[in-house]
């Protein structure tokens, strides 16, 4: 049964690789840590549009559960859906707000931001400092929030549900009988890639503006 789009695999592996390159470039000081950085910048807000016009799967309406069902779903009085379970829709929201995060105060540290409009009103000492502190925090913090997210896949695996491979091909290998008779809606990999395109083309402006 088909549960995930293309794009979101995509994005799922590319943020995952450029994640691992950014640590390694981060905690070394050498490479092309802004450029990765811009890449993943670029990534998340694709990914940010794509959980509002996506495929179901991929919707934030459709997955983020309220605490009340996450809790409900610990303590198995929740039946599991397509796409994210309610304490994994928690991790991508957690995964995804924090690299934005960290992608935000690291282009400020870079001095991207320098030559945007009263930028030298808005970006004041303090908000730098505190764009430092916040990368400094979140290079810890992230990693950590990884290897949660790797002990839980693991967790998935020991009972017999490859979730790394339902996000290889798209396809979840077992589903419930509620999974089997719902239906799901896929958006088109063109307007995804319109959409690639069109955050691409504002971060690219963010680098000539800042080259200015």
């Amino acid at each position: 049964m088909k549960i995930w789009d293309l794009p979101t695999r995509l994005y799922h592996w590319l943020q995952a690789l450029l994640f691992v390159g950014l640590t390694i470039t981060g905690f070394t000081g050498k490479g092309p840590h802004i450029y990765l950085g811009l890449t993943l910048f670029t990534l998340i807000l694709w990914r940010i549009i794509w959980g509002f016009i996506g495929s179901d799967t991929s919707r934030f309406a459709q997955f983020l559960s309220s605490p009340k069902t996450t809790i409900r779903y610990f303590l198995g009085k929740e039946k599991s859906v397509k796409g994210h379970n309610p304490a994994g829709s928690w991790m991508v929201i957690a995964l995804i707000l924090g690299l934005f995060i960290q992608c935000i105060s690291g282009l400020i540290v870079a001095g991207m931001f320098d030559h945007l409009p009263y930028a030298e009103v808005i970006i004041s000492s303090n908000i730098f400092g505190i764009a430092v502190t916040i990368h400094r925090v979140f290079s810890r913090l992230l990693p950590a929030l990884v290897v949660l997210h790797l002990l839980a896949i693991l967790f998935y695996k020991l009972r017999a549900k490859s979730l790394v491979l339902a996000m290889i091909t798209g396809i979840q290998r077992k589903a419930t009988d509620d999974q089997e008779h719902s239906s799901l809606a896929f958006a088109s990999n063109k307007r995804a890639f319109l959409v690639l395109v069109a955050v691409g083309l504002v971060t690219i402006a963010i680098v000539v503006q800042s080259q200015v």
